[in-house]
């Protein structure tokens, strides 16, 4: 993101204007946009400042009710997020499965995944692809072999 015009320059296109040159011609001179030495001109008539707004970060709604959320995941800490965006929906709480992931990782809450069944001894097993019965198991054929 490309950062802020100085303060500096800013009160030199303002002043340029307030001196009587016309919002486009002191704009030309600053070489900065039309558009922007209209809003600073505007910004220094009503405010009385031409500084930059500040940028960048954000808040959450969540993050507003911190403790209710904290509050459900104590109360059941195996919870998935479904259930847990489900629970707040009844607490009437805002926010949706993707800003709750947001704002568990933020708080440092990790869910550790176990697999049903326990480690094996003899070392990592593979994963079958086929499931029961023959038509979900992949297989090749000829032309030549069918009809």
């Amino acid at each position: 993101m490309a950062s802020a015009y100085s303060t500096d320059l800013r009160e030199r296109v303002v002043l340029t204007i307030d001196e009587g040159a016309s919002c486009h011609e002191s704009a030309e001179f600053h070489r900065v946009s039309v558009s922007s030495a209209i809003r600073w001109h505007q910004s220094w008539r009503c405010s009385g400042s031409v500084e930059a707004k500040p940028s960048g970060g954000s808040r959450s709604p969540l993050d507003e009710h911190a403790e209710e959320i904290l509050a459900i995941i104590e109360e059941q800490n195996d919870r998935t997020l479904d259930e847990i965006v489900a629970e707040m929906n009844r607490w009437r709480l805002p926010g949706s499965r993707t800003a709750l992931f947001r704002f568990l990782s933020r708080h440092g809450i990790t869910r550790k995944k176990r697999s049903c069944m326990p480690a094996s001894r003899k070392g990592q097993m593979s994963r079958t692809l086929g499931g029961a019965g023959f038509a979900s198991k992949a297989f090749w054929t000829r032309r030549v072999w069918s009809s």
